[in-house]
C-alpha cells in the first residue's frame, strides 16, 4: 500500500529552473565564466557541491581554482532578485486533496534557504518532509537524498512514489529502487524513460494523482 509521495521542487512543483538557470549564468559570468542553459539543465537535481566541478568543468576551467561558496553567494542573491514565485496550474489544489489520503515530502537539491522559503510561501502546512540539497552529501544522481526522505518519513521504499522531471531525479529514484512519476517539464520524454510512468504533462500529472487512493496507487 502506497503511503507517502515524494516530489521534487523544481520543475515539478514550481516552473522555477529558467530562474535558476539565469541566476547560475550570472554569477559565472561574474566570475569570468561562460555556461549554457543545456549545461545547467544536464545537472538539475543535483546539490551545488556535486553540480558545481561539473558546471565549471564545461567552462573549461578547474574546480580547485573557484571558491565555490562565492559563486553560489552571487546565484542565491541573484535568483532571490530575478524569481518570480509561481506554482504549475492546479498544483497546490492536488496537494491539498492529496494531504489527507498521503505523507507528502520535498526533495530537492537546492540550497535549504532556498527550498524552504519557496515552500513556506506557496504550500504552507502541506509536506510532512522537506529534504534540501544541505541536508545531504551525495545528491541526485545518487539515491541518497530519496532514501533520507523515506527514512523521515518512516515508511517502506515500497510504499513510496516519487515525481520528478529531471533526468538525474529519476536516476536517483530507481537506485532508489522506488517508484517513480516522471514529468518532461524541461526535456523530452524519451530522456525520463528509465521512470516507470511518464506523463505527457502538468495536466496529466495532476489528473493522475488526484486518482490515487492508498490502496490502487500502483494501477495503472
Amino acid at each position: 500500500m502506497i503511503k507517502a509521495l515524494i516530489f521534487d521542487m523544481d520543475g515539478v512543483l514550481v516552473d522555477s529552473m529558467p530562474f535558476h538557470a539565469a541566476a547560475w549564468k550570472k554569477a559565472f559570468l561574474d566570475m569570468g565564466m561562460e555556461i549554457q542553459d543545456k549545461d545547467i539543465y544536464a545537472i538539475e537535481g543535483s546539490n551545488p557541491r556535486n553540480g558545481l566541478p561539473l558546471l565549471i568543468q564545461k567552462a573549461r576551467k578547474e574546480p580547485e581554482a573557484y571558491n565555490f561558496e562565492v559563486i553560489t553567494s552571487i546565484y542565491r542573491q541573484e535568483f532571490k532578485r530575478i524569481f518570480e514565485l509561481k506554482a504549475f496550474d492546479g498544483i497546490k489544489e492536488c496537494l491539498e486533496v492529496l494531504k489527507a489520503r498521503f505523507l507528502l515530502s520535498v526533495v530537492s537539491g537546492s540550497d535549504r534557504f532556498i527550498v524552504h522559503e519557496i515552500v513556506d510561501q506557496l504550500f504552507p502546512g502541506i509536506f510532512d518532509i522537506v529534504v534540501t540539497g544541505d541536508d545531504i552529501k551525495n545528491s541526485k544522481p545518487h539515491p541518497d537524498p530519496f532514501l533520507k526522505a523515506v527514512e523521515l518519513l518512516d515508511v517502506q521504499r515500497e510504499e513510496c512514489m516519487i515525481i520528478e522531471n529531471a533526468v538525474l531525479g529519476v536516476e536517483a529514484a530507481k537506485k532508489a529502487e522506488i517508484y517513480c512519476i516522471g514529468v518532461p517539464t524541461y526535456v523530452e520524454p524519451s530522456q525520463l524513460d528509465r521512470a516507470d510512468l511518464v506523463v505527457g504533462d502538468h495536466q496529466q500529472l495532476v489528473e493522475h494523482l488526484l486518482s490515487l487512493e492508498p490502496t490502487n496507487a500502483f494501477r495503472l
